[in-house]
């Protein structure tokens, strides 16, 4: 990951300073470099984890990940990106947008060192993302399970990166085809899960545990896995929460009543059983490794995103 980092930072350079410090900024604010490190965790299960080739799609994967926030933070309207001044705060919106356009181009470069089939499958994986993100925009059509719609936009928008992020790694540390797909489906089922983790953190957690505001997504009206399946409920004492989900919770009083509901849910243990399931089920496609320091690294990896909501 060392090596990672530095070659990330020397692959968002420009000719123009202006345009490095842009690029630069939200590598700088950190992260989690979530999608990276599977990368180099996938690698492992292959001959050749130390490939030139691991290096070069980690820094793909997450080039492309930072490129999207910039866009993401536009959508948003957000002032703040881990901690720090969005890019759209700090600049402007032209700013933002463009430097995250700057950011798929040079993924893109970096795709091609990769070879056609590589090319094909981020092509493959940023229409995904893209659909993802533009679904999310969208109410669930009549007739339409709001569930099954947020489930989809979490595939898309979350679990396609980080899926060809396993499969990336699989590829270019030598990993046989039948580890490769059995990687690549893991990756989409940690990947998607680690969002709904997210969602679940969001009501459950307190800011001095997170570090994040509890309850952002629900003031801000953003549907969430607890969320959905609260209001999924039929039971006739959930009436009131059902009313303050309609409600405008920007008001501190309301957000904290419907917050403290929530937490006293049902749905909340619901969400995180579904998230403990679906480690479960990403552990299960590890049976194509044999037992050993890689196969636990990524059984430790698949649990590691599901305590994080427990």
């Amino acid at each position: 990951m060392v090596e990672v980092e530095k070659a990330l930072y020397a692959h968002v350079q420009s000719r123009y300073p202006y345009v490095t410090e842009a690029a630069s900024h939200l590598l700088d604010a950190g992260g989690k470099r979530f999608r990276p490190l599977l990368v180099l965790l996938a690698a492992e299960a292959g001959p050749h984890p130390l490939a030139e080739e691991v290096l070069t799609a980690a820094c793909v994967v997450e080039i492309t990940h930072v490129g999207s926030l910039y866009h993401d933070d536009v959508m948003d309207e957000a002032a703040l990106r881990r901690g720090a001044d969005s890019a759209n705060a700090r600049w402007d919106n032209h700013v933002a947008i463009l430097t995250g356009d700057f950011l798929f181009a040079r993924s893109s470069e970096l795709t091609a060192q990769l070879g056609p089939d590589a090319v094909r499958i981020q092509a493959e994986t940023f229409s995904r993302l893209v659909e993802g993100q533009i679904l999310e925009t969208v109410p669930p059509g009549p007739g339409e399970d709001p569930l099954a719609h947020y489930l989809e936009v979490v595939a898309g928008k979350t679990g396609s990166l980080i899926a060809t992020s396993a499969r990336y790694g699989a590829r270019f540390g030598g990993a046989s085809a039948e580890v490769e797909e059995a990687l690549t489906a893991y990756g989409e089922i940690v990947g998607s899960a680690f969002q709904l983790s997210d969602d679940i953190l969001d009501i459950a957690s307190d800011s001095a545990e997170s570090g994040k505001t509890p309850g952002t997504d629900l003031r801000e009206g953003v549907p969430t896995l607890p969320v959905l399946m609260a209001r999924a409920s039929s039971d006739p004492a959930d009436a009131r929460l059902h009313e303050l989900l309609d409600a405008d919770l920007s008001d501190d009083a309301l957000h904290a009543e419907a917050l403290g509901l929530l937490r006293a849910h049902p749905a909340l243990d619901e969400a995180r059983r579904y998230v403990v399931g679906r480690a479960a089920e990403a552990k299960a496609l590890l049976s194509v490794l044999p037992e050993g320091p890689v196969r636990a690294a990524l059984e430790a990896f698949a649990d590691a995103v599901a305590v994080r909501s427990a």
